[in-house]
């Protein structure tokens, strides 16, 4: 798996697989030419997202001929005014050289349903991924403590963030008034569980060998 070369493609992505996409080119997995990324947590304003996608794949189109886009499809592009736009529709639009990874969001890109329901035990689990707890103030950006107790509470598993790159650790270890902070305003405990990053990575080749 990790001899084959990206270096035909560029990559868009929601910034909240930052961590998880720089720690796989920093391994030498991921050689594409360039990788882009939109603001982490646009699921929530979805004409943003909509605009930030199409400037970035218009800018990767100058850098590679071949766009692989890493987001979800139903869970990260809700249009409540067009509900049959959808984020595969803007797939489509930019032409048949750019395609997305079969995901339907970013959780789903390092755990499949069958390891998280694993995972939860039958638990009702708020999942994250690292970049959840690394840009929280832009994942939760108008959220307040109200809403923060409409959502949560109900997690009865509580919040738990798949680390395919071992930095939970080592952020509690440097930041745990952080992890508290957030935990407290969430209303529910925050754990991590380790899991590898060998689905993201299969996503990534289907993709690729699906040009």
């Amino acid at each position: 798996m990790s001899n084959y070369s990206f270096s035909g493609f560029a990559i868009v992505s929601c910034g909240t697989l930052n961590p998880e996409l720089r720690y796989l080119k920093n391994h030498g997995f991921l050689d594409a030419r360039k990788i882009l990324y939109t603001t982490p947590g646009l699921h929530e304003r979805p004409m943003e997202l909509e605009r930030q996608l199409i400037d970035r794949v218009k800018t990767a189109k100058q850098f590679a001929d071949k766009v692989i886009v890493v987001y979800g499809s139903k869970f990260c592009y809700v249009n409540a005014r067009n509900p049959l736009r959808t984020m595969e529709k803007i797939i489509e639009e930019q032409g048949p050289k750019v395609s997305r990874v079969r995901a339907t969001h970013c959780i789903d890109m390092l755990a499949s349903e069958q390891e998280r329901e694993a995972i939860s035990k039958g638990e009702k689990v708020w999942w994250m991924t690292p970049g959840w707890v690394l840009y929280r103030h832009f994942v939760f950006k108008d959220w307040d403590k109200g809403l923060a107790n409409e959502n949560f509470p109900r997690h009865t598993g509580g919040a738990i963030v798949l680390d395919g790159i071992g930095i939970w650790d080592r952020y509690v270890e440097e930041r745990p008034e952080e992890i508290l902070d957030y935990s407290d305003w969430m209303g529910i405990p925050i754990q991590a569980h380790p899991v590898t990053l060998e689905r993201l990575k299969s996503l990534l080749l289907e993709q690729a060998h699906a040009f």
